[in-house]
């Protein structure tokens, strides 16, 4: 975002590319029913975890600062992941987890104190952009686990979808020519970035822990992307976090410690 891409071009690197290079596997799996899965399904998979997902994320990072997008995201996907376990899948939350989960909100909440007080309505807009993406990826992690969606399928699924729908509307309401401005170097480190480090490997290793340990407890691994997050982005940005984000950072953090006992 900072060198100058749109949600909208940080979506397609994201997806597409990968989804193009898995385009035989999901031909050799069967295109027609996606390997079992079928479309409609493969469809609701996508949106929660493919480009809709994606953008929701960043133009949340055009209204509010780096740290805001890193911790409500995840505490969020973290809350609606076990809300969801327990009431679809009959994951049954410990006490723990619970109170954990009450910690959470408390965190989320100096967060929003902050983007009223410091940044206006608009923060708090984005905010709640960051509160949908996490809402989206819970879902993708309970579907997952009802639908017994494996790793690889699931990345399968996503970048083809994406391909297959995303990459059309892109190039007809976006087009390709801010992309075209950032030169080839910065796209083919976002490319990578995205499409590797950021999309396909992440909902490959969602998905399997999904698989082994159960979506309730899966979706609260989240908890480590706020630290890596502000630390990535003091180190390659210079973002240095408000008192508050700290703050909203340690509290979301030991919420997050007593999800995972």
């Amino acid at each position: 975002m900072a060198a100058g891409f749109d949600p909208a071009d940080l979506a397609l690197h994201r997806y597409v590319w990968t989804g193009l290079l898995l385009m035989p596997l999901a031909f050799r799996a069967g295109v027609v029913k996606f390997g079992g899965i079928g479309w409609g399904r493969s469809f609701v998979l996508a949106v929660l975890s493919g480009p809709a997902q994606a953008m929701l994320a960043y133009t949340g990072f055009m209204l509010v600062p780096l740290g805001h997008g890193t911790v409500i995201q995840p505490a969020c996907a973290a809350l609606f992941g076990m809300l969801a376990a327990a009431v679809v899948l009959g994951e049954k939350p410990t006490l723990s987890r619970i109170v954990g989960a009450v910690i959470i909100v408390a965190g989320l909440v100096v967060f929003a104190a902050e983007s009223l007080a410091t940044i206006g309505t608009h923060g708090v807009g984005g905010d709640l952009l960051f509160a949908c993406a996490g809402l989206f990826w819970a879902g993708f992690g309970t579907l997952l686990r009802m639908w017994r969606v494996a790793g690889t399928r699931a990345v399968i699924v996503v970048g083809t979808m994406s391909v297959f729908l995303f990459a059309p509307l892109f190039a007809a309401f976006y087009g390709f020519d801010n992309i075209l401005r950032m030169g080839l170097a910065e796209n083919v480190l976002q490319i990578v970035v995205q499409g590797l480090i950021a999309g396909a490997v992440p909902i490959y290793l969602f998905a399997h822990s999904v698989t082994l340990l159960g979506a309730g407890r899966a979706a609260t691994f989240p908890a480590l992307v706020p630290v890596f997050a502000l630390i990535v982005g003091f180190l390659a940005l210079g973002a240095v976090p408000s008192w508050p984000q700290l703050a909203g950072l340690v509290i979301v953090v030991v919420g997050f410690r007593l999800t995972l006992r």
